[in-house]
């Protein structure tokens, strides 16, 4: 493994990379580090050599599905770099990387705008309140407008918004970019592979356009700062130093979002982007403190470690792989610490830097840096390391709910049994997966974010530890209810010889409101049921009502009240009046008209404008209830409620209606009562379920 030179916290950078699915993200990474030198070729995510793109999942779907780290070195700066899955199903490693940068890169495509996914990510870095730099891509494709691209962003992500630069050219015609720091052309040499360019004057056609951005950045700059806008306004000329200072100062208090634009492909705009991430962004020492409790901790070199674990990885040969942010302190190769989740020690050995699928060994990591280590035995994702013997815990990275579920079964025996042991490990590698067996419904239940995330999940399962699986849809937890008081007795007599069995029990049942649950009470009087016997009753009932009436589905939000009876003093006992308490529940929860609850859940499904009647006609055919709906920018989120068992794989058909432009959360609303033919179906399901 080779090794890298270490880089003091003023001299690093942590920068997310982040952006809708397929705005260029990767490609700007491999760009940056191959001008920059780090990497010794430009990758291409087509061909399958991208830097960071590189897992055999990640081949066979064309995207990006894990964060991975890599560097660029300018201006003796090491800028880490975070690449992010841009599609909603991977955005738990998108926030992961958020979590732990500085300052974000956020992508938009030249040719697509603003997305869906490009809102979603901006939103992630308002809520951390990390600086924010916009890189329009693709500068170089057909149909490539800068401008509308410009008007999208200050329309749906901020009106705070502005260029520095603008293109000269767009599409074929992308020849350079005007830098209006400088007020000069960056013009390309064709035939060069690092960004290398001619500085000249501006081009006559584009003098009138120059001069009114370049105002308005100075205008703009003028107002982070009292005596600079005293010298502006006195007629002065903000200087490139002062202005880069008072864009440094506008991005930290999110006055100001610089535009930059490029082609990453043609290494165009690189090195520009790479100087003003030095200049712009702040280091982990300019950046804000974490907070434990009321505790600050700074990108301090001596102050106490406290470093976050925000990827955990499995590699064949290797072992899992801990990704970590230093956020306090200082770590050498050989280190002991502690976890401050469960005060475990743990070894760093081989200490390195990550680099795409590569790792380079380092003596020490400063304050500030992201590091990665190989075998730490007690220590996950979101996870604390700090000094040996204490506990700081850093906040940790809120992932996403894992609301869509699928059942899965192994194919064959072996890969049953494997199950218990392979997936935990998938989430240990990633949090927003689960699984866990169900004993109602007899099936392992996988969820996920989405159908994609889950379909890469059991990929790599057979990739890594060999193990295949078969999916199905998940049986639904029906529940049943009753709608009528009744009442009625439930006698349990046995005499065979010897000691007999006797138990009588009189009950009323009588509905509940939902989410009731279950309610005994006990009227006996005059001692005709002693005293003892009366909670065998209730378990008798308890136990049938598991069994349900109407579909063998558990009976809920019911009332049962114990008012008489009859016992023998030689023949009553406990499980006489179980008995009784069970047939008694029979008896008399069939005159009390049960019905069949059915679950379901509030989705919001978040839609280009378009598609709004597209998307409503659907829910309304999946017996979906439209709650409302809220416009919003071209946007609307449509809210609706709708049974479960209606939704098994609605991520896939939202997908198809919209072309992968709108996506949808879901919460558990509770349960509604089934409609006539739904029960039908349901029981017969059950029937032909039990004679099997």
């Amino acid at each position: 493994m080779a090794s890298a030179k270490e880089y003091p916290t003023e001299r690093i950078r942590n920068v997310a990379v982040l952006g809708h699915g397929g705005a260029g993200k990767t490609s700007l990474i491999d760009a940056m580090c191959f001008v920059s030198g780090t990497s010794k070729r430009l990758g291409n995510v087509d061909d399958g050599t991208a830097l960071t793109m590189h897992t055999p999942e990640e081949h066979a779907h064309e995207i990006s599905i894990q964060l991975t780290p890599a560097y660029a070195e300018h201006l003796d700066t090491k800028i880490n770099l975070l690449d992010t899955p841009g599609y909603l199903d991977f955005t738990g490693d998108a926030l992961a990387a958020v979590r732990v940068a500085d300052a974000a890169i956020i992508v938009v495509s030249a040719t697509s705008g603003v997305e869906v996914g490009t809102e979603r990510v901006w939103r992630y870095c308002e809520e951390r309140g990390i600086p924010r730099i916009l890189f329009v891509s693709m500068m170089d494709k057909e149909h490539a407008d800068f401008d509308g691209v410009f008007q999208q962003i200050k329309a749906r992500l901020t009106d705070r918004a502005l260029p520095v630069e603008i293109p000269v050219g767009e599409g074929a015609d992308f020849s350079g970019i005007i830098n209006l720091f400088s007020e000069k052309a960056h013009i390309y040499k064709s035939g060069t592979t690092k960004g290398e360019y001619d500085e000249t004057e501006i081009p006559d056609s584009l003098k009138e356009k120059e001069a009114r951005w370049e105002t308005e950045l100075q205008e703009t700059l003028a107002t982070t700062n009292e005596s600079l806008l005293e010298s502006y306004l006195e007629g002065g000329h903000i200087s490139r130093e002062e202005a880069i200072d008072a864009m440094g100062l506008g991005m930290a208090r999110g006055d100001v979002y610089p535009v930059f634009c490029g082609s990453a492909t043609r290494t165009y705009g690189i090195r520009a982007l790479l100087k003003k991430i030095v200049e712009l962004c702040p280091s982990p020492a300019e950046a804000s403190a974490e907070f434990v409790g009321d505790t600050p901790y700074r990108a301090i070199g001596d102050g106490p470690l406290a470093a976050l674990v925000f990827k955990t990885a499995a590699e064949p040969h290797v072992g899992e792989l801990s990704y970590f942010r230093i956020f306090s302190g200082s770590v050498s190769n050989g280190a002991e610490v502690s976890n401050a989740s469960d005060g475990q020690t743990e070894k760093l050995n081989h200490l390195s830097i990550p680099m795409g699928k590569e790792r380079f060994e380092v003596p020490t990591l400063h304050a500030g840096d992201i590091g990665v280590v190989a075998k730490l035995k007690h220590t996950h994702t979101n996870d604390t390391l700090c000094e040996k013997g204490s506990r700081v815990p850093l906040q940790k990275i809120d992932f996403p709910r894992s609301d869509i579920a699928i059942a899965i079964k192994g194919v064959t025996r072996n890969d049953e049994d494997k199950l218990g042991e392979v997936l935990p490990k998938l989430h240990e590698e990633d949090p927003t997966f689960s699984a866990t067996f169900d004993p109602e419904l007899h099936q392992t239940i996988a969820r996920g974010v989405g159908e994609l995330h889950l379909e890469v999940q059991f990929e790599r399962m057979e990739r890594k530890y060999g193990v295949k699986v078969e999916t199905e849809q998940p049986r639904i937890a029906y529940r049943e209810t009753i709608t009528k008081q009744a009442e009625g007795q439930g006698r349990h007599k046995k005499q065979s010889g010897g000691r007999g069995q006797f138990g009588d029990c009189w009950i009323r049942m009588r509905p509940l409101p939902s989410g009731s649950g279950y309610e005994f009470v006990d009227s006996i009087k005059g001692g005709v049921i002693p005293g003892k016997y009366v909670p065998s009753v209730d378990k008798g009932v308890r136990e049938a009502a598991e069994r349900g009436v109407v579909a063998g589905f558990p009976l809920v939000d019911f009332s049962v009240e114990c008012y008489d009876g009859s016992y023998h003093s030689v023949d009553s006992s406990d499980i006489a009046f179980k008995l009784a308490g069970s047939l008694a529940f029979r008896e008399v929860a069939g005159k009390c008209r049960p019905i069949l609850l059915e679950p379901v859940v509030d989705v919001a499904v978040t839609t280009p404008d378009e598609y709004v009647g597209d998307i409503m006609g659907d829910l309304t055919s999946r017996r979906g209830k439209v709650q409302g709906m809220d416009p919003s920018n071209g946007r609307t989120t449509v809210n609706a409620r709708v049974p479960e068992s209606e939704l098994y794989k609605y991520a896939a058909t939202l997908r198809s209606i919209t072309h992968g432009r709108a996506h949808h959360t879901r919460a558990v609303a509770g349960y509604e009562p089934a409609p006539a033919e739904v029960a039908k179906k349901v029981r017969a399901e059950r029937e032909a379920m039990e004679t099997h």
